[in-house]
């Protein structure tokens, strides 16, 4: 086989080419850091890392869903938190003023100014919220879960949100659940709170009909208690005071178990949230290890390549050094 002058300069040609790539390539690693730059470096590997990003998205996105449910629940854990104190202090009052060698008229009717002011700070933290989000309106959050006399305007929607890949949880606590010790709804969609407040001579009867008949009591809920403490305080009524007492047991019960719920779902959430930080440890690991290049191998290859290609570019020259008068000799 002839080996002619065109295939002596073109098998030169190749192989600068090739060591220049070659250089290219080290050249883009010791710049960049990286050992995969393109897709073409490292198929697999390109897949993999491009699969691990796509993952710590979604685990931002779920760590970001966590704190907002976190912030909600905290909030009314904090909230029922100041109802149950408030609860604690009416029952005190209702405990002073239910015997009548304790109290008077008088007394009566100055802790009743106090009651009224645990109803309106009651009726407060309610209606708290986290930036234009009331926390107790279901999905109502755009305005106030509770009137200043106490009804009810929200709903019983409980808004999921997914804490990680199908986990789902539920960032608030309905009014109707959290201020109520049998929640449900009336038919007109308003809540528990819809009906008037009867007087505590009528709740007496209406209890003592139903223990009778074996039907569970009525629901009890704190803003209706604390207005018929107001109202027996206001009129005098000694047996009103006395039976507030058992109700605000069940709701200090009722809301001590409500936090209790609430505490359970922020430690369910604190621990999916470690799970997914710790997952995206993991995942940074494994893209440094398939996408970060060795410095040292990248500066030694990179020295080896360089003689490589001057050896290219001197063999080259010697190749393709004859010129035309050579070939007239």
């Amino acid at each position: 086989m002839r080996v002619t002058e065109m295939t002596n300069f073109e098998s030169g040609r190749d192989a600068v080419r090739r060591s220049r790539e070659r250089m290219e390539s080290l050249q883009g690693k010791s710049a960049t850091l990286k050992k995969l730059n393109t897709p073409s470096d490292d198929p697999v590997g390109a897949a993999k890392v491009l699969e691990v990003r796509t993952e710590k998205v979604n685990n931002d996105q779920y760590l970001m869903n966590s704190k907002l449910a976190e912030t909600f629940l905290s909030n009314s854990e904090q909230t029922l938190g100041e109802l149950t104190d408030t609860v604690i202090r009416a029952k005190e009052i209702a405990l002073a003023q239910s015997s009548g060698a304790s109290s008077n008229a008088q007394t009566r009717l100055g802790v009743a100014e106090e009651v009224t002011q645990l109803f309106n700070q009651s009726v407060a933290a309610a209606n708290r919220r986290i930036g234009d989000r009331y926390l107790f309106g279901g999905y109502k959050t755009d305005r106030p879960p509770l009137s200043p006399e106490g009804r009810f305007l929200g709903d019983e929607g409980q808004m999921m949100t997914e804490i990680a890949k199908d986990v789902f949880v539920s960032m608030n606590v309905p009014g109707v659940e959290a201020f109520n010790t049998q929640p449900q709804s009336s038919s007109d969609g308003q809540g528990v709170y819809g009906a008037p407040i009867r007087s505590p001579a009528g709740l007496r009867a209406q209890n003592e009909a139903l223990n009778e008949s074996g039907i569970p009591l009525e629901n009890v809920n704190v803003f209706n208690e604390l207005q018929n403490l107001r109202i027996s305080l206001l009129t005098g009524d000694l047996d009103g005071i006395r039976d507030t007492l058992e109700r605000f047991d069940q709701l200090q019960g009722h809301l001590t178990t409500m936090r209790a719920k609430i505490g359970s779902r922020l430690q369910g959430i604190q621990s999916t949230s470690q799970a997914i930080e710790r997952h995206n440890i993991t995942n940074a690991q494994l893209t440094s290890a398939l996408e970060d290049a060795d410095m040292a191998q990248v500066v030694s290859d990179l020295a080896k390549e360089e003689t490589v290609f001057r050896s290219a570019l001197q063999s080259s020259q010697k190749l393709i050094q004859p010129t035309l008068m050579d070939f007239v000799k």
